[in-house]
């Protein structure tokens, strides 16, 4: 199809614009990789931008001789895990019946949930409360606190509305209670928008340090972005990267910040992928039908 120079141009500026937008979000996860691979002469000289110079590992090495990155690791694999598991479970349980246009008090309820958006009680009535439930110091002041986003609990129920109610008429003419329903219609028909807020919850567990930095008080509990926290924001070190001897001695802790950041992001960078097609789906569908 023959097009003309106004669209010509439009493309051209377009494919520009889109390849600028993709260095400008690549380039600096691309910078603190190659940072993070470099010598540590070259990096406090500031050389490094483009490409790794003094190439070398000596980094993550040292990074995962380190016991606390792993346990640090294991703890934000176990409440990103729990707590996806926990909030999946308790959104389509209260997104479920706000579904059903038959429900009784439906748009109270929905107002009641809706108004925690705009207001709660604040940081020192939540701090007070997860002391008095016994949770302070564990991994349920991580994970049950936020079990629920009204938010995506809205979009979720948006997705439940648009499946068709004959289903349900069907299901109920064959004696399915409400929970069968729901556990063998409603979800099986739902995967998108599962996968969509399991996407979204597992994220924004992976990335979490405010909980942990209140309601933790043992080393051996905090997550990873703790780790990475205090050393990115307060300097900290482990013994081992303070005592940097032999084959470490080019090591510097910019390097060793760099580096955890990158094992802190590679799980989310490697689950996406997988995910993408019914990360896509499950937002636009949410969001447009009802």
């Amino acid at each position: 199809m023959y097009k003309g120079f106004g669209s010509r141009l439009f493309d051209s500026i377009n494919i520009a614009a889109m390849l600028l937008l993709v260095f400008v979000t690549f380039y600096p996860l691309y910078y603190i990789f190659v940072v993070s691979v470099s010598g540590g002469s070259a990096v406090m000289r500031g050389d490094v931008s483009f490409y790794p110079i003094d190439f070398n590992l000596n980094t993550y090495s040292l990074v995962f001789q380190d016991p606390s990155i792993w346990r640090a690791y294991l703890n934000t694999i176990v409440y990103t895990v729990v707590g996806t598991l926990i909030n999946l479970f308790c959104t389509a349980l209260c997104a479920y019946p706000l579904s059903k246009r038959d429900f009784y008090g439906r748009g109270f309820f929905t107002l009641m949930i809706v108004v925690t958006m705009f207001f709660s009680g604040g940081l020192i009535p939540s701090y007070l409360l997860v002391q008095k439930l016994g949770m302070m110091n564990t991994m349920w002041a991580i994970v049950i606190p936020g079990a629920i986003s009204v938010w995506n609990m809205i979009v979720m129920r948006t997705f439940f509305q648009g499946i068709p109610n004959e289903l349900y008429e069907s299901a109920g003419m064959d004696g399915a209670s409400e929970l069968t329903s729901l556990i063998r219609i409603t979800l099986p028909l739902s995967k998108p928008i599962m996968a969509t807020m399991a996407m979204f919850y597992a994220v924004g567990h992976w990335n979490s340090f405010f909980s942990a930095m209140i309601y933790l008080n043992e080393k051996a509990k905090f997550p990873l972005q703790i780790i990475l926290r205090n050393m990115v924001v307060m300097g900290e070190m482990s013994n081992q990267s303070q005592e940097i001897s032999g084959a470490y001695a080019a090591v510097t802790a910019t390097n060793i910040k760099y580096a955890v950041i990158i094992i802190a992001v590679l799980p989310i960078l490697l689950v996406y992928p997988f995910i993408q097609k019914y990360f896509v789906k499950g937002v636009m569908v949410g969001s447009l039908k009802g």
